[in-house]
């Protein structure tokens, strides 16, 4: 029998999802909400956001693009990517966002992936945007330069504002209307994710997921607090969760807009910056993944800010420790809950309510309309408080995986459940992750294929087979590879060779930073499936041998 939230059905809305944040009958307001953290004169208000999204998405029709197609962007964060997303998403095309971090080659693929005919790109990633665009065979004039100033040409790309109509047409322009049939089908945003198993998939969520999911997480915020979030005190976020990704879109992007609730982003993440935010600008609530926990338990620079602004910890992206919980909660005094989630839901699925004391490591409980089965490697539901494997099912599950029938088949059953790959146990109605069945490696929260590693490694000359898979250090996650090197190149091909081979194809977070390991032989089925147990167990077993000492990054 499955698990059904034990919250009360919401009555959630299919419209336009800049209908739903910019309601037709309401003014928006002028109050300061996307504020840039170094110089806070440098902001974006609701009727000043809008206003520009409406221009962009006036200007693309103009350009020739097209509702249904996706524009990207590739830039890192700043106060005007919230104007790309609305202006995309609204005007019914796709939004997919790129790792500022991405290679070329890791650029290309997405642009190819997605069939992206306009890209937005900050004047520091023009270079790579221009030489991947070629080479998805995209024609020249589709890469236009794009940062929260305007900047003269260059790399043969103009600037984004230099196709916009002026302030008057974008006031006059109206978002295209969507019917409830047309909310739930057409897709929004295309971000991407591992999913299970496999290369990095396009996640297709449409305008009633994203409008769901807000629904949704805004009931569990304020559920056990003494107010609503129409009655909440003062709230001030930190916006430093990277914006071509679910978890930063959902809450500096989306929720902020909703909830009219000031957030100052940060272009780059750097620790006493942002802990230098905090102070400066009395933040209140952070939304996390366990990474910025373990800094604010073992950096020193931590006691230099005060901090005591800090009200509510929500964290995700990655399993937490109750220790560490528990640890940053007396630390800070401050309500620390967790949440579990993925880009195939939106963005979360199960919280611990906000208002709630929990010093057990839960991830919480079904959000409203959800409802989820646990099963064994049998298909079977398992025994109340057994582990298994989550199914998931509700409003927020996406539609599937772009241009990727096959995936979307072993993901996505008929009737709705998604098959998510994390290992629960429940008790009570409350959850705990417990393991992870999917191959996925999680470096500081972000997704890592081993598929994606083992392709790239197979470029290279020497090597003749290789497997890659996640190792645990001093409590981290990090890639590590096992190689088998052809006959002529062993003895001459050392790790030195491979890392360098890795920085040039792939980025940071996708470094062999736990390691390369020369085999005789990589462990396979004779269907030629890599056997992930036997590496995991190699690693395992290296773990226990190499705890205590650093991991070499070469980044």
């Amino acid at each position: 029998m499955p698990f059904s939230s034990p919250f009360p059905s919401l009555n959630i809305p299919k419209l336009n999802l800049l209908e739903y944040l910019f309601p037709i009958n309401q003014t928006p307001s002028d109050t300061p909400i996307w504020i840039d953290a170094k110089d806070p004169g440098h902001h974006l208000t609701p009727r000043t956001l809008l206003q520009w999204s409406k221009r962009l998405a006036l200007g693309l029709n103009r350009l020739g693009s097209k509702p249904g197609e996706v524009v990207m962007i590739y830039t890192p964060n700043h106060i005007f990517v919230p104007v790309a997303y609305l202006g995309i998403v609204g005007s019914k095309r796709i939004f997919s966002g790129a790792n500022p971090a991405y290679t070329l080659s890791e650029m290309a693929h997405q642009i190819s992936n997605t069939q992206a005919q306009f890209i937005l790109a900050h004047p520091s990633l023009v270079k790579t945007a221009v030489a991947a665009a070629r080479k998805a065979g995209l024609p020249d004039g589709r890469v236009h330069l794009f940062s929260d100033v305007p900047n003269a040409s260059m790399e043969g790309c103009g600037d984004w504002r230099d196709f916009l109509p002026s302030p008057a047409e974008g006031d006059a322009y109206k978002f295209p209307y969507l019917s409830e049939s047309e909310s739930t089908q057409t897709t929004a945003t295309v971000n991407y994710s591992s999913g299970t198993t496999g290369l990095p998939k396009g996640v297709e969520v449409s305008h009633h997921n994203l409008i769901a999911n807000l629904d949704q997480t805004i009931y569990m915020r304020y559920l056990k607090k003494p107010w609503n979030a129409d009655t909440r005190p003062r709230e001030v976020w930190l916006g430093f969760l990277p914006l071509y990704h679910a978890y930063g879109q959902l809450y500096t992007i989306a929720m902020a807009q909703k909830l009219q609730i000031p957030v100052y982003i940060m272009k780059q993440f750097q620790y006493e910056e942002f802990l230098r935010v905090i102070e400066t600008y009395r933040v209140t609530h952070l939304q996390v993944a366990p990474p910025i926990m373990v800094m604010l338990s073992k950096r020193p620079e931590t006691s230099k800010y005060d901090l005591s602004s800090v009200t509510d910890i929500l964290c995700g992206a990655a399993p937490l420790s109750k220790e560490l919980q528990n640890e940053i909660s007396k630390k800070l005094d401050c309500e620390i809950v967790q949440g579990w989630g993925m880009t195939e839901v939106t963005c979360g699925a199960i919280h611990v309510p906000g208002g709630t004391v929990d010093d057990s490591g839960s991830v919480g409980q079904l959000d409203p309309n959800c409802e989820c089965m646990l099963l064994d490697d049998d298909g079977k539901e398992v025994a109340h408080g057994q582990p298994g494997e989550l199914h998931v099912r509700g409003p927020n599950i996406c539609l599937g995986y772009w241009r990727n029938p096959h995936a979307t088949k072993e993901s996505l059953s008929p009737d709705g459940w998604l098959k998510t790959g994390d290992v629960a146990v429940v008790r009570d109605g409350w959850f705990w992750i417990v393991d992870r069945k999917k191959e996925l490696i999680k470096v500081n929260a972000l997704q890592v294929a081993p598929a994606e590693l083992e392709a790239v490694l197979l470029e290279h000359d020497a090597i003749a087979d290789a497997a890659a898979v996640g190792i645990t250090l001093d409590g981290q996650e990090w890639p590590r590879a096992y190689v088998h090197l052809k006959d002529e190149h062993k003895g001459k091909i050392t790790d030195e060779h491979i890392h360098a081979h890795m920085k040039e194809k792939v980025t940071k977070h996708k470094q062999l930073v736990g390691g390369i390991v020369f085999v005789d032989e990589i462990p396979k089925l004779q269907s030629g499936k890599i056997m992930r147990k036997v590496l995991k167990e190699w690693a395992k077993k290296d773990a226990e041998v190499l705890n205590g000492q650093k991991p070499k990054a070469r980044l």
